[in-house]
């Protein structure tokens, strides 16, 4: 009885961490997207982030109206629902692509983030209470790195078909046939996305009585009404500061790679360099094009490195958070990453290219043992404090704001200062976790 219990669980897990998947390789596309409608629509750096804003703005608008959701229809209804409305936002893309039309890109982003929305506000909390409570940092975690495999191969495929022949340094003019491969390009993308969701939605239904067996009933209670919602995570002061935290981490994260393709294809870093040909598998990603120096185009597959540093970090994070304290390895982790930012900034050129791709082996753990340690400390209940924490993943559309208008006017080695202060707040809130005492599920010290 008990194993077969085991196994209904690590099915129920598997099939909740396809989703994780789809949704990082579904966001992880705004980086290419960025410098495309930077070129396509002829955009200043602040102007096409709005395209990153217009996603994740979403997290401010849909994440308590998710959690009153999920408290009402419970967790398969729920990604179901989200499912639905990511396929919404996937045909807006595609009439936006066809008529060329900036603001309706901005709009299909907004309704296909809100449906990422309401799927992260279900499955978090249901990835980590699908087993035993005092390993919910790893299985998080773990989950995590199936996101970031999908964050890995969007920035491959986006570049790829989004920016071939796109230039945006001063004096370069994008020609019509480059326009419209770059708009075709994108058409193509979220129509395959499109049928991806589609297909996903047929398998999570059909996986619905595995998933909803296997969760244990206290994650699947309803709290109550959306006012009450807010009120309970407010009422939290470990709500609050995790809700800070998600969001100076998602900002920085976010902000970093949706400018990586600039910065690396600047004159400063790479623009002028074939260095990053010679590294292994870097190179062959990247795919020269035999023309001295990295185009947009290959400068938009090396941001890919930036997203798989996270894929291998949360793999070996997952190995880690087995032996040792959240806390500590998270505040580790978030001086390093500032550190690095501070190299950039500081130093630049060539080797910043290299500095700045490896960020990401460092925000790998970030945002589920921040998510886990919250939910750990906070008095409010896990749906109020799941809505907050989602609803915080705001700061991925106001920080790359900040960092594209210092960027604008500075450089983009100089707009690395604004994560650098976003990792060490991060510090701070790490080491105050350490030395908090956890109210609920979890360990909060090792996860042996």
């Amino acid at each position: 009885m008990a194993s077969a219990r085991s196994t209904q669980t690590t099915l129920a897990f598997a099939a909740v961490t396809t989703l994780f998947f789809a949704w990082g390789f579904i966001t992880s596309l705004i980086d290419p997207l960025v410098a495309a409608v930077k070129g396509i629509f002829t955009l200043t750096d602040l102007q096409a982030q709005l395209a990153t804003f217009a996603f994740f703005i979403a997290y401010g608008v849909a994440s308590f109206p998710a959690a009153a959701l999920l408290a009402r229809l419970k967790s398969i209804p729920t990604i179901l629902t989200a499912l639905c409305m990511m396929i919404a936002g996937c045909l807006v893309m595609l009439v936006a692509a066809n008529l060329a039309i900036f603001t309706l890109v901005l709009l299909g982003l907004f309704i296909l983030a809100s449906g990422i929305t309401v799927l992260q506000v279900a499955a978090n909390p249901l990835a980590a209470a699908l087993g035993d409570p005092s390993r919910s940092h790893l299985r998080l975690t773990l989950s995590q790195t199936f996101n970031s495999l999908g964050t890995f191969i969007g920035p491959l495929l986006g570049a790829h078909l989004f920016l071939k022949g796109v230039e945006v340094k001063p004096g370069t003019v994008i020609t019509e046939a480059v326009r419209a491969d770059a708009l075709a390009g994108i058409d193509s993308a979220y129509f395959w996305i499109c049928g991806l969701i589609a297909a996903l939605a047929v398998f999570f239904f059909l996986s619905r009585r595995v998933v909803t067996q296997a969760a244990p009933p206290s994650s699947l209670e309803a709290r109550g009404s959306l006012g009450a919602l807010i009120a309970d995570a407010f009422s939290s002061k470990w709500a609050l500061f995790g809700g800070l935290a998600i969001f100076l981490y998602v900002g920085a994260e976010v902000s970093i790679g949706s400018q990586m393709a600039l910065f690396l294809n600047s004159n400063a870093v790479w623009g002028q360099s074939d260095a990053p040909f010679g590294v292994p598998l870097l190179g062959l990603a990247m795919g020269s094009d035999g023309i001295a120096g990295v185009s947009l185009q290959e400068a938009g597959k090396a941001v890919a490195f930036y997203w798989g540093g996270a894929m291998v970090g949360r793999a070996i994070g997952s190995a880690l958070l087995a032996r040792f304290n959240a806390a500590r390895l998270l505040t580790v982790f978030t001086a390093i990453a500032a550190a690095m930012c501070l190299y950039v900034f500081v130093v630049g050129g060539v080797t910043a290219g290299f500095v700045a791709l490896a960020i990401g082996l460092f925000n790998s753990i970030m945002f589920p043992v921040i998510f886990t340690l919250t939910l750990e400390r906070s008095s409010a209940s896990e749906e109020a404090t799941s809505g907050l924490l989602c609803t915080a993943i705001i700061g991925g559309a106001f920080v790359p704001l900040l960092v594209g208008a210092v960027s604008g006017s500075h450089g983009y080695a100089f707009a690395l200062i604004v994560p650098a202060l976003c990792y060490g707040v991060l510090c701070f809130f790490a080491v105050s976790a350490g030395r908090a005492k956890p109210v609920r599920g979890g360990t909060g010290v090792s996860l042996h």
